[in-house]
């Protein structure tokens, strides 16, 4: 009976579950002035060496996000020391952080959508009184 998830999958969904209780409860301790960060999500490599953490901060002000993210990479080796207390494997993957976009892109695409139907929606408006 084949398995439904493959260990990088299992691994990685382990990842995200200690490092999202990791920054809830350690890293704000450590670092309350930081925003709301939540993980999106985590990609594991095939040989269990690195993990890709793609992170969210929630606010609009670029300069307070950058600065987050650095205080995040800054504390990696904690967060890694701490991950690997948790994890039973023989080595905890290299983590790697990255901001996740992708919320973001959504709402931008989605708004230049909305431009779009706007402007289809006046054009049609503007003929139809014409006629």
């Amino acid at each position: 009976m084949a398995r439904e998830f493959s260990r990088t999958d299992r691994v990685g969904q382990q990842v995200h579950k200690e490092v999202a209780s990791i920054l809830q409860n350690e890293f704000k301790h450590r670092e309350p002035d930081t925003g709301f960060i939540t993980i999106s999500s985590v990609e594991v490599s095939r040989d269990l060496a690195h993990a890709k953490i793609y992170v969210t901060f929630y606010g609009d002000d670029e300069d307070v996000i950058n600065a987050d993210l650095v205080k995040l990479k800054d504390a990696k080796p904690m967060v890694r020391s701490l991950l690997a207390k948790r994890l039973r494997m023989r080595s905890v993957p290299d983590l790697h952080f990255f901001r996740d976009e992708s919320i973001t892109e959504g709402i931008r695409i989605s708004t230049l959508v909305n431009q779009a139907r706007a402007s289809d929606d006046a054009k049609t408006q503007g003929k139809d009184e014409e006629e």
